[in-house]
């Protein structure tokens, strides 16, 4: 079997160089031969020659998973007339814009009608930070075919919205771009669809690249099923060819069509309609919420079995026990771009609902007499807290509406109700709340909207959620992606390996001059680490991260080498006091900016912390001297919100506020340490 030679026309090439570690086990030879008609036995050494698997002939199949019991399928029934499908890729793969181009093509829009890029990304932190974070839906027509397509993040701290996510479909377009291959998202969304038995279109996405390499990325991603032990019907999926900027698709990638057709096609026939129970009694799992101001709270989901109708009465299920009724005061579909009002929706169909004012996602609404609940909704477990308190600074009040512990409480308990994936717990006192989630960024975009509301908060330092099995004490641990140029390459490889990092791969990837690098590393040693490769790699280096699993306390890491400079006396700053600071180390201020006692001002050039004056004065005497000297400041740092949050240490805290974000001693802390 060793010495089979295989060759592929236009898409896979499969060598000895390509094959995953497990190659030759007789799991993976099974799914090979099988796949791509090879006879099963390992005692064959034939020299064969196999077509295409991307010809349009091919037959799509669906995993046995997703077929119901015995007894099930007399009462199931499939809707030809509707496609539920997912899109999930790893960040900046090209999902979204590939989503621009379907809905232009199936004429969503008018034909003079100006429309903005990403326009599934309608959320103002989305636009400004160019990805997208929460969910949306959307829905077009094919061939008298509705296509209900759901864009979902693709960064690993918003695993959570793609979990709920892919209760609501049948299929997914896996896309992957065509230099970098399967990522750690791709692979965390990728191990979801195949549990819930989801068929796969794989989309090679940005094929038009100039260091394009298909071949690679195809084989790579046949790799990554079966390592996440895809059925051979999982396996032998359709791949499609795609540019989503120039609306292209193919089923080869030096033969493109002047539109995305062969994707269409491929949805159609390679991912099944529903399955429902038309004629049994209501359910409907709520996958996602939304609120508006005059309608209220809306539960979105698809209809798994009956029909819904407009001023229906409903049964509303947490579980078998705990029940309560409510009515249906108005119901939607998507179309096109947009929700539509409609009188009854059939199971199979994506809906909203408005009119039960307490609904919460998990909850099934069902029929009023016998409906019973469907299994509730669960997400992975966060790994990283955050501490919200009310802001303490001399500054408070100045900027924000929201300023007391009540407001901050109502505001975080409130985000409950539509991020599955956070937990807020009440902390040491009364003004301290504990706020758990994905990673970081999961925290910090629910800071950059509640400032963006009015809100006036401090944050501490961000902390891993350890467990504690068997008297052993277990942190979670992190799958690091670091593309960087071979130039920058051995600071980066130090800087990872002082976080207690183990690299597990290293791959030249493109013809760029790129090195790809694979760690396992503690989530510890991911805090600060973003802006740490950016400096040790001239902003080039692009770092990913996915949640692997918890494993042994790794040891004792320092995060910051270090200390900070602290203002001594309030005030505003000074030009004067600036340029004898600056020879201290790195500010973050200008002169004429207000401080107070205690805010951090700049970064040390040593360890430990440094207390300065830079709202000192220069002395006005009657000593005039022959020349004015002249004072040159450095310019000061810009830190964002992301930046401040992974700069803080233990005794230090951001404030947050509409219009600023600075950085402070905790004087709690401080205090203790006196």
């Amino acid at each position: 079997m060793e010495k089979m030679a295989l060759n592929f026309q236009n898409t896979l090439l499969f060598s000895s160089t390509t094959l995953p570690k497990n190659s030759s086990s007789p799991l993976f030879l099974s799914k090979r031969n099988k796949l791509f008609g090879l006879p099963l036995s390992s005692s064959s050494k034939p020299s064969l020659r196999i077509a295409s698997r991307n010809n349009s002939s091919i037959k799509c199949s669906i995993s046995e998973v997703t077929e119901p019991k015995t007894e099930e399928k007399k009462k199931l029934m499939r809707r030809s007339d509707i496609r539920n499908i997912a899109i999930v890729a790893h960040v900046d793969h090209g999902k979204t814009t590939l989503v621009d181009a379907m809905l232009k093509q199936t004429k969503v829009f008018r034909d003079n009608q100006t429309v903005q890029e990403r326009i599934m990304d309608s959320n103002d932190l989305e636009r400004e930070r160019g990805i997208t974070i929460l969910s949306k839906n959307t829905s077009i027509t094919y061939k008298d075919a509705k296509i209900n397509i759901i864009d979902t993040p693709g960064h690993s701290d918003f695993g959570g919205e793609v979990e709920r996510i892919l209760n609501m479909v049948e299929g997914i377009l896996l896309v992957v771009d065509s230099v970098e291959g399967p990522m750690p998202q791709t692979r965390f969304v990728l191990k979801k669809a195949l549990e819930f038995g989801h068929a796969v279109v794989v989309v090679v996405n940005k094929i038009d690249r100039t260091s394009a390499r298909p071949d690679f990325v195809v084989n790579s991603t046949f790799e990554l099923f079966i390592e996440l032990n895809a059925t051979d019907e999982q396996c032998d999926f359709q791949v499609i060819y795609a540019s989503g900027i120039k609306g292209k698709a193919g089923l080869s990638p030096e033969n493109l069509a002047d539109d995305l057709g062969p994707l269409f096609e491929s949805i159609m026939r390679c991912i099944p309609g529903p399955r429902i129970d038309k004629d049994g009694s209501l359910q409907m799992l709520v996958t996602s919420t939304e609120f508006e101001g005059h309608k209220g709270r809306i539960a979105i989901g698809r209809l798994e079995a009956g029909v819904l109708e407009k001023g229906m009465e409903v049964k509303v299920c947490t579980s078998e026990d705990s029940c309560r009724y409510g009515r249906v005061s108005e119901l939607y579909v998507y179309e096109k771009f947009f929700r539509v009002p409609a009188e009854r929706v059939e199971a199979g169909d994506i809906c909203a609902v408005c009119g039960i004012s307490d609904i919460q996602i998990g909850e099934t609404i069902a029929d009023k007499l016998t409906g019973k609940a469907l299994p509730s909704i669960k997400v992975e477990e966060p790994t990283v807290k955050m501490s919200f308190s009310i802001n303490t600074s001399p500054f408070v009040g100045r900027e924000g509406k929201y300023v007391t512990s009540r407001n901050l409480r109502d505001r975080l308990y409130r985000e409950l109700e539509r991020n599955l994936a956070m937990k807020v717990e009440d902390g040491e006192t009364a003004d301290i709340f504990i706020v758990s989630g994905r990673g970081t960024l999961h925290i910090t975009i629910l800071i950059e909207n509640m400032r963006r509301e009015g809100f006036e908060f401090m944050v501490g330092p961000p902390k891993v959620i350890n467990k504690k099995v068997n008297d052993k004490v277990l942190e979670p641990y992190e799958i690091a992606t670091v593309e960087v140029p071979e130039v920058y390459m051995g600071a980066v490889v130090e800087l990872l390996g002082g976080r207690r990092g183990q690299m597990f791969d290293m791959q030249g990837v493109g013809s760029e001059g790129t090195t790809l690098l694979r760690y396992k590393i503690p989530t510890r040693g991911l805090l600060g680490l973003r802006n740490a490769i950016l400096t040790a790699s001239r902003g080039t280096a692009i770092l990913n991260t996915v949640f692997d699993c918890y494993g042994p306390w790794a040891g004792d890491m320092n995060t910051r080498d270090l200390g900070s400079l602290v203002a001594f006396e309030g005030g505003t700053s000074t030009s004067y006091a600036i340029a004898s600071s600056q020879e201290r180390g790195h500010m973050f201020i200008g002169p004429g900016t207000e401080v107070y006692k205690g805010q951090i001002v700049g970064i040390h050039q040593r360890s430990g912390d440094l207390s300065l004056n830079v709202c000192k004065k220069k002395a006005a005497t009657n000593i005039r001297s022959n020349k004015e000297q002249s004072v040159i400041l450095d310019t000061p740092l810009d830190y964002s919100l992301d930046d401040c949050i992974e700069y803080i240490q233990e005794d230090e805290l951001v404030e947050v506020t509409p219009q600023s974000i600075r950085m402070c001693k905790n004087p709690k802390l401080a205090k203790k340490g006196k």
